[in-house]
């Protein structure tokens, strides 16, 4: 009897102990707790220590803490009939424990399948090129799809994000042959305009080489027309001193000259006869022998200009050497001078 007493007081304070600790609960910082006694919801622990009716009460721990959820990927059909694999991570953060816990058995499984309907549902209603250049507006929209639904539940979709969106093998291969298309029909336009750029610029330059051979015949027939007034000014001037007998003499040396000619046939102006009368009043076949009036200089230069302005200056033999050298005026002045010292340092010794 004895060794009984002491056994059952162990007991009974063993089970003090255990009814004291179950009406004991540690809620974390990061933690809030829904307290249900006899099947009957009571209120919402918040973190720290906290002292609850022992033995007939439930405690559930609700992590709000930012949860990260994986949703599978899944085959799904575009609105252009092409099959693209995808999956998505979704951010979730629970708001409310009590939504959480009542309203949905489990809040993450739950977000998990809706998350797969809604991004199935968003990717058929568009086309496979807005798929992959547009994932950010299905981010956002996914977003705010899944938040406006899970806001019952307590759930707050905090991001959602595509990770894979990868088209079906057959589809690549589409993808690469329209991107090969496509470089292509670029290179063949670049080329067309590169060809229509040189036919261009070709054009251009036989345009701009037929003004200059144009302006090249214009100055060379302007240069050669001034030569032959030059010509004949020069002609005049030298003439203009003869008299009849040398200009008689000159005549016979033109005739004699087209007499030597290859030619079969020669023609001869209109005042041939008085060439001859000319030539035999010279000789002394007629009997009188015509003196032609030397021109006045006066005459001469009132009609052709001065001689030594119709002739030019004519250069001595070191201004044409100098010219051939291709030196300048300035530097034949240089040397005339230096040439003069010299002169002049002989001569003193």
């Amino acid at each position: 009897m004895s060794v009984i007493i002491p056994i059952l007081a162990v007991i009974l304070l063993l089970a003090v102990i255990i009814v004291v600790l179950s009406g004991v609960k540690i809620i974390q910082p990061y933690e809030q707790a829904v307290y249900m006694r006899l099947g009957k919801y009571v209120r919402i622990l918040n973190q720290g220590l906290n002292v609850v009716c022992p033995i007939v009460n439930e405690v559930v721990k609700m992590d709000l803490r930012t949860q990260v959820l994986d949703v599978p990927s899944q085959e799904v059909i575009t609105k252009d009939n092409s099959p693209v694999n995808v999956d998505a991570i979704v951010y979730i953060k629970v708001t409310d424990p009590k939504n959480a816990f009542f309203e949905v058995t489990d809040y993450r499984t739950a977000t998990v399948y809706l998350a797969q309907t809604t991004l199935r549902s968003i990717i058929g209603e568009m086309e496979l090129d807005q798929i992959l250049s547009n994932r950010e507006r299905i981010n956002i929209q996914l977003r705010d799809i899944l938040d406006e639904s899970t806001d019952k539940w307590g759930v707050k979709i905090e991001t959602v994000e595509i990770r894979e969106a990868d088209p079906a093998q057959r589809v690549k291969e589409s993808m690469e042959e329209q991107t090969s298309a496509e470089r292509r029909r670029r290179a063949a336009i670049l080329e067309a305009e590169g060809k229509k750029t040189a036919a261009i610029l070709e054009a251009e330059g036989k345009k701009q080489s037929m003004i200059l051979e144009a302006e090249g015949k214009r100055l060379a027939t302007i240069l050669e027309a001034q030569g032959e007034a030059q010509k004949l000014r020069l002609t005049s001037v030298g003439a203009s001193s003869l008299d009849s007998k040398a200009l008689a003499v000159l005549s016979m040396e033109t005739l004699k000259s087209v007499g030597d000619g290859q030619s079969s046939k020669i023609y001869f102006p209109m005042e041939l006869t008085k060439i001859v009368d000319g030539i035999s009043s010279y000789m002394g076949a007629s009997n009188e022998v015509p003196e032609r009036q030397i021109a006045d200089r006066a005459d001469i230069e009132e009609a052709v200009g001065r001689p030594e302005d119709v002739l030019g200056p004519i250069p001595s033999p070191e201004e044409i050497r100098m010219a051939i050298e291709g030196k300048s005026e300035s530097d034949q002045a240089a040397e005339a001078e230096i040439s003069k010292t010299k002169k002049d340092s002989i001569s003193s010794e």
